[in-house]
């Protein structure tokens, strides 16, 4: 069994999904940043808990405040790619899809000064459907994706995808490291972060998480810079659902990560990736 990974998308709040309808991104520019002290009371939890996490961060972040890029890989963190501006990725073309990678990999080199190999499509959008992605992560230079979160909701996921990490592209070192899901009641069900985590009760969430890496054998927990920021703009115009899935246990949320991190021995992606190649070496 592999040690879990700790990871943060590194986006700002009004990027996420739950408002796409009412907050236009082309708006994006005159809305208040918040991403910068966001990320500071996530490095402040993983300073406490000493624990190094991978950043998946969007090339638009690294593009309009480079200091919060760079703040996290001086704090001994890893940069990995969350592509440019957040876009999904069954809504792009292959050669869209090339080009936003490349674009934001740029970036977040550039300014972080170190590789990034590592990719998590935005909203979990990698699936049968896009599988096509894999060989231009891997011809693009990424050695890991993170893409695949092996559960059906309404949103996200693919509930026949494997919940242990594999090589999607057969002439290739690329691994797929798949979110932690558990398998409970004949269904698979999300409990490697995000607002699932934030609902469930603290011990709950904890075990659920805690269950999954022991079915897999192997951890991925997420979490988004916002959601340790309760003070953020509440979007009245969105719709009532996602208004509650992203505002939900919002207040609560730093105590539950900082009792998670100090649940589990944790590693990066970049180390995880490395142990899942040469373990899936040794069963070839």
């Amino acid at each position: 069994m592999f040690r879990p990974a700790f990871t943060v998308d590194v986006e700002e709040w009004f990027q996420v999904g739950a408002y796409e309808t009412v907050l236009n991104r082309h708006g994006w520019d005159r809305l208040e940043s918040r991403v910068a002290l966001q990320v500071d009371r996530v490095l402040s939890l993983l300073s406490d808990a000493r624990v190094k996490a991978t950043f998946f961060c969007l090339g638009w972040v690294a593009g309009h405040t480079p200091h919060v890029i760079r703040t996290i890989a001086d704090s001994g963190h890893e940069i990995a790619c969350h592509g440019l501006d957040h876009a999904r990725v069954h809504t792009l073309t292959p050669g869209q899809f090339a080009e936003d990678i490349t674009r934001s990999k740029k970036s977040l080199e550039d300014v972080s000064g170190y590789a990034v190999t590592g990719y998590r499509a935005p909203s979990f959008s990698l699936t049968d459907e896009t599988a096509w992605a894999h060989r231009i992560l891997a011809e693009t230079g990424f050695l890991y994706s993170s893409s695949i979160y092996p559960v059906k909701t309404d949103h996200y996921g693919q509930d026949t995808a494997s919940r242990r990490p594999y090589r999607p592209v057969k002439d290739h070192d690329l691994v797929e490291l798949p979110l932690t899901a558990l398998e409970l009641f004949g269904r698979r069900w999300p409990v490697a972060g995000g607002g699932y985590f934030r609902l469930l009760p603290k011990p709950f969430g904890r075990w659920a998480f805690g269950a999954g890496i022991r079915q897999s054998g192997a951890g991925i927990f997420y979490m988004h810079p916002w959601e340790l920021d309760p003070e953020q703009p509440d979007v009245a115009d969105a719709p009532m659902l996602s208004r509650f899935r992203h505002r939900v246990g919002l207040s609560r949320m730093a105590g539950q990560v900082a009792d998670l991190l100090r649940q589990h021995q944790w590693q990066t992606m970049s180390s995880l990736r490395d142990e899942a190649l040469l373990s899936l070496a040794e069963a070839a």
